[in-house]
């Protein structure tokens, strides 16, 4: 780790021009372009990794040395470890759900209940839920998505409504589950507390669900009971009976994730108690040995029904599987962090933020770079992270209560992170449910429809509170970071006092103080 004296001389340096900012980003977007258009390929590892070193290149010539570069790098890849564990314990639950017939029975009894018609929205709903009670998109999406992504399969569903219906419910989950870690995150670094963030939030993620199920619905009237494969499900309902004892009992394991999440438990040990939960069943109900179990978790479950759809749907699972998922993650972490670290995304934010006026441009802006940290950095946290930091003091500036700021940057950050092929969300999901995520991205309809309502209540001013008295006084009382009339303050009651227009009030034209308060 470098020392304290060398990381003081590196933040002295000047910083760059917006063109130099920029430019590590652009050289990188052009590198993955031409790996997902040119060569085909869907991997965007070796791209982003390039991009960490044309950033430490520019970064070389205005005066950085490696170990401040290596510092921002493996600052924020610390930061993401959690994420990473999550991962691989992901990969272990799926791997010991198969084994345990959890999976497996969901399949079965999905397909013997579920009408076509009705299935885009059922799977919406269950996700929904079960992400709610868990606060966990990737282990929805991992576990009850993958049994969804089976039971469409053989009522003959498209995957890409199939994906796009089990995004949109898992994700809404993870976004309004006040045990998630994002929904944690974005009231924690914009300065409102929990419930307000997730009552706010109500205003646009309703409407977005509400009308996904609309639509979910419409769509599935054309997949009526006459289109049935009845045959392709009898495969799969026969094969499953043959190579699992069934029975509800068999839903234990995913009984205790959603128990011990309710009770608040810390995600990590609530998940390995699913692992552990289903590597119990699987001994006790479906007779595997102590070795099969942990094959399962290290490689995941090989199916070997001798029906390829059946052996393709049920092969799955364990650490391994995840390694790509990590490997990315890891590398993209990395980048945003060498990006903030020698200030490329503070002149990017800058340069954005003081050209955005008035209520509508501040909200927009701070969503749009949550997005845009999104698709550049590829972490969902980075993405929250960052433009909640940046932007309150904006928003302080004119009256708005910053739980919009929390809510613009959540539906920036965790809606669009599925929706982004080489983000660590996107590729995620990708990765566990079988199909691209360019495939199904537009049609997670919730996923892209709550940031249009956010826009939507921006420019009209519904459901965009204005900060309250108590949090006003909250302000005072933390000398917390205010913008009055361009420049950067600490807040006072002599402060407050100036009334403040919402609606033509200019955003600061510097946030530069705004980093180092």
């Amino acid at each position: 780790m470098p020392d304290e004296t060398s990381l003081s001389e590196n933040e002295n340096l000047p910083m760059p021009s917006l063109i130099m900012a920029i430019l590590p980003i652009v050289l990188t977007l052009g590198l993955l372009l031409v790996q997902l258009v040119v060569f085909k390929d869907f991997t965007p590892h070796i791209p982003l990794a390039f991009g960490i070193v044309i950033t430490g290149l520019f970064a070389l010539t205005r005066g950085y040395v490696w170990r401040d570069m290596e510092a921002g790098i493996f600052g924020v890849i610390f930061i993401g470890l959690q994420s990473v564990a999550i991962l691989m314990t992901v990969g272990m639950i799926v791997g010991t759900w198969i084994l345990s017939g959890t999976v497996p029975m969901m399949i079965y009894y999905g397909l013997q209940l579920i009408t076509p018609g009705l299935f885009l929205v059922v799977a919406m709903v269950i996700c929904a839920i079960v992400s709610l009670a868990t606060g966990t998109s990737w282990g929805t999406t991992g576990t009850l998505g993958i049994a969804l992504v089976g039971i469409g399969t053989g009522l003959g569903i498209p995957m890409h409504f199939v994906g796009g219906a089990v995004v949109s419910g898992a994700f809404f989950g993870d976004k309004m589950s006040p045990l998630s870690d994002t929904t944690n995150l974005a009231p924690a670094v914009c300065g409102t507390d929990l419930f307000s963030h997730i009552h706010n939030m109500m205003a646009t993620t309703m409407p977005a669900m509400v009308v996904s199920l609309i639509l979910y619905f419409i769509i599935g009237l054309n997949y009526t009971s006459g289109t049935i494969d009845a045959q392709g499900i009898e495969v799969y309902t026969t094969k499953i009976s043959e190579t699992f004892f069934l029975s509800p009992l068999l839903l234990l394991p995913a009984l205790v994730v959603i128990g011990l999440a309710m009770k608040r438990f810390p995600a990590i040990p609530t998940l390995f108690a699913g692992v552990m939960a289903g590597s119990l069943t699987a001994i006790i109900a479906q007779g595997a040995s102590i070795h099969e179990v942990f094959v399962a978790m290290q490689s995941g479950y090989i199916s070997t029904t001798g029906v390829a759809s059946v052996d393709s749907l049920l092969s799955k699972g364990g650490i391994q599987s995840m390694m790509w998922v990590t490997s990315l993650m890891i590398i993209a972490l990395g980048f945003g962090g060498i990006l903030e670290k020698t200030r490329c995304l503070e002149v990017i934010l800058n340069s954005i933020l003081a050209r955005a006026k008035g209520r509508f441009g501040i909200i927009a802006a701070s969503m749009g770079v949550s997005v845009g940290t999104n698709l550049v950095a590829g972490d969902p946290y980075l993405s929250i992270a960052l433009p909640g930091r940046m932007f309150a003091p904006a928003y302080r500036g004119i009256g708005l209560s910053t739980k919009n700021l929390s809510r613009a940057v959540e539906d920036g950050g965790t809606l669009i992170s599925p929706l982004v092929p080489w983000n660590a969300g996107g590729a995620y999901v990708a990765g566990v449910l079988g199909i691209e995520t360019v495939v199904y991205a537009p049609f997670a309809f919730a996923c892209w429809l709550s940031p249009l309502f956010g826009l939507l209540w921006a420019a009209t001013g519904k459901f965009v509170p204005k900060a309250t008295e108590e949090e006003k006084a909250g302000w005072v009382e933390n000398s917390e970071p205010i913008i009055i009339d361009g420049e950067l303050v600490a807040c006072s009651a002599t402060v407050l006092d100036a009334s403040v227009d919402t609606q033509t009030e200019k955003p600061p034209v510097d946030l530069a103080v705004s980093l180092q308060s």
